[in-house]
């Protein structure tokens, strides 16, 4: 018999988040979904009975995910896998990126992981059970161009999960990073991917902006697919650390590694000669 869970997802009015949400539901599972428009949550998802916890969250705020995390326990009694999905991209170069878009970006993308992070964890380790899940992206190992702030926060999360895994295994906690490629999700729509302001030309981020516009909703990866991968590692005694979701991801990550080994190769002798004689 299927054990009933208890989600905590953020970023849940579109995308992979709300389609977790919808599959955890149908599951049985309870689920507490997070955005920061709650009206939008709500008529995404739809209705639903007591096993769903719409909240209206701004995640940024390392005070106002205390008050989410500790009211959706008190409301279904504890929480057993977060969900760290909420998550946007800034197309430009580093150049092009004033100081607060740059910060923005690493708000949502990772400070938010931060904070959700810091106040389950309480929690995970009272129980001393628990599964953190955060997205993170290929551009969480593969620097995509003009992507500058999205890199910088991606490869973070990746980072901050490798060490959160083995800080939290002997607790009892699991914790995944998972890096998809392109999915078929409105990443891409307008309204949800951003662009810089201020544009150099040699930088084609207006080139930029009409692919990547005319790209949206012709993205090979399936959301479903994605999602209902999430609620069978959960189940698994022994999930992984990490996990790469897509042909493109597999295709990049391996590439990368293949330049980065080959570099690192021709460096040896140098790498090797910096202790004391």
């Amino acid at each position: 018999m299927k054990k009933q869970r208890t989600w905590f997802i953020t970023g849940a009015s579109k995308g992979f988040g709300l389609a977790l949400t919808k599959l955890a539901l149908s599951q049985g599972d309870n689920v507490i979904s997070t955005s920061r428009n709650g009206d939008a949550l709500r008529a995404a998802v739809g209705e639903h009975g007591a096993n769903f916890l719409p909240l209206q969250v701004d995640i940024t705020a390392d005070s106002a995910v205390k008050q989410a995390i500790d009211h959706a326990i008190q409301h279904f009694g504890q929480i057993d896998v977060v969900v760290n999905n909420a998550g946007y991209s800034l197309v430009g170069s580093v150049e092009e990126m004033d100081d607060a878009a740059f910060r923005e970006t690493m708000d949502v993308n990772l400070f938010a992981t931060v904070h959700v992070i810091r106040h389950i964890m309480p929690h995970f380790r009272a129980q001393q059970t628990g599964h953190i899940i955060n997205i993170a992206s290929i551009a969480g190992y593969y620097g995509i161009p003009c992507a500058a702030s999205y890199n910088a926060a991606k490869f973070a999360v990746v980072g901050l999960s490798e060490g959160l895994a083995k800080e939290v295994e002997p607790l009892g906690i699991h914790v995944t990073v998972i890096a998809p490629g392109e999915f078929r999700t409105n990443f891409m729509d307008k309204g949800s991917i951003k662009y810089v302001e201020n544009r150099i030309p040699i930088y084609g981020i207006d080139e930029a902006e009409e692919s990547w516009t005319a790209s949206s909703g012709q993205q090979l990866g399936d959301p479903e697919k994605l999602v209902k991968i999430i609620t069978e590692i959960v189940a698994m005694e022994k999930p992984p650390k990490r996990l790469l979701l897509g042909p493109d991801a597999y295709a990049m990550y391996t590439e990368q590694k293949a330049t980065e080994t080959e570099e690192i190769e021709q460096w040896k002798s140098t790498t090797l000669s910096t202790n004391f004689d």
